[in-house]
């Protein structure tokens, strides 16, 4: 039988919703300025008329952006580095999470012990360096996917998950002849979808998000993902503008600010489109691989 909320729990209600909708208007609000300002013109940026709405509609920010190439390949290195890394995260953390899940494996537990340190003792930066050049890492994207390789939070994920497959079902495998590796290919990947997205998404914006390892590990322009040349453009005072680039015949006349709103959208964008298309293995996966029956 249900019964009417109290006044009380009405109340908390009401506080709650109220709370969650200052929380959503305090991260939504600075993307709508930036979306703002990178469709401004730059008189309106510069005498602070941009608030969340475009003043001046204009997209000539968007064809500098789009006219630079140092930015495209530093766009097409954060997508290479996104689908190359997460791939090598997903089979080096199911490779590792699968056997330790299993009670049959002799060992797990120091392994699961071994992996718990080092979500308490983190290697400092120099050692981490030195590791990096004597691997002969360094300037190279490499370093910038194999370091990180397993994260410890998300192998207990998929380690909760891989737990709650029935063993009948790896015995089943196995009467049937299957070897250890066409039993993960063919049973426990396929129930493992819902987990493998989640993860997915988790490893796949730390990829997008590189930043730190790209700058102590890099120093070609070159290589750098798309975070680093952005960080570049926002410390930068002085962008360069070509005066020849007849095409775009208001480049002249920009705002530096406006084309680093507009190169903070481009690399903003991706992972907010891709998201919702996962949402619903994302959540499931982290509802069932969180919780050990």
């Amino acid at each position: 039988m249900n019964r009417k909320p109290t006044a009380g729990w009405q109340v908390f209600n009401g506080f709650n919703l109220l709370f969650l909708t200052l929380l959503s208007l305090a991260m939504l609000l600075p993307f709508l300025n930036v979306l703002a300002q990178s469709f401004s013109s730059s008189e309106a940026i510069v005498n602070g008329k941009v608030l969340f709405l475009p003043v001046h509609f204009t997209s000539i920010n968007y064809q500098y952006v789009f006219s630079d190439m140092a930015i495209w390949r530093s766009f097409g290195v954060t997508v290479y580095i996104t689908v190359v890394g997460t791939l090598i995260n997903l089979i080096a953390t199911a490779s590792l999470a699968y056997p330790v899940s299993r009670p049959e494996y002799a060992g797990r537990n120091v392994v699961v012990i071994m992996v718990l340190i080092t979500m308490v003792f983190t290697a400092p930066l120099i050692p981490n360096f030195i590791l990096m050049k004597n691997l002969h890492l360094t300037n190279s994207l490499w370093a910038l996917m194999i370091p990180g390789a397993i994260s410890a939070f998300n192998f207990f994920i998929m380690r909760s998950f891989f737990m709650q497959i029935p063993s009948e079902l790896i015995d089943s495998g196995r009467i049937d002849g299957c070897s250890e590796l066409r039993m993960i290919w063919n049973i426990v990947l396929p129930l493992s979808k819902p987990v493998m997205a989640s993860l997915g998404i988790f490893y796949a914006v730390s990829h997008w998000n590189t930043y730190q390892n790209a700058l102590y590990y890099i120093n070609k322009p070159a290589l750098w993902p798309l975070q680093v040349k952005l960080r570049q453009l926002i410390v930068s005072e002085d962008i360069s503008i070509d005066p020849n680039a007849s095409q775009f015949s208001g480049l002249a006349h920009m705002d530096p600010e406006g084309i680093k709103m507009a190169t903070i959208i481009i690399a903003t964008l991706p992972i907010i489109i891709i998201y919702p298309f996962l949402q619903r293995h994302f959540v499931k996966g982290m509802m069932v691989g969180s919780v050990k029956s």
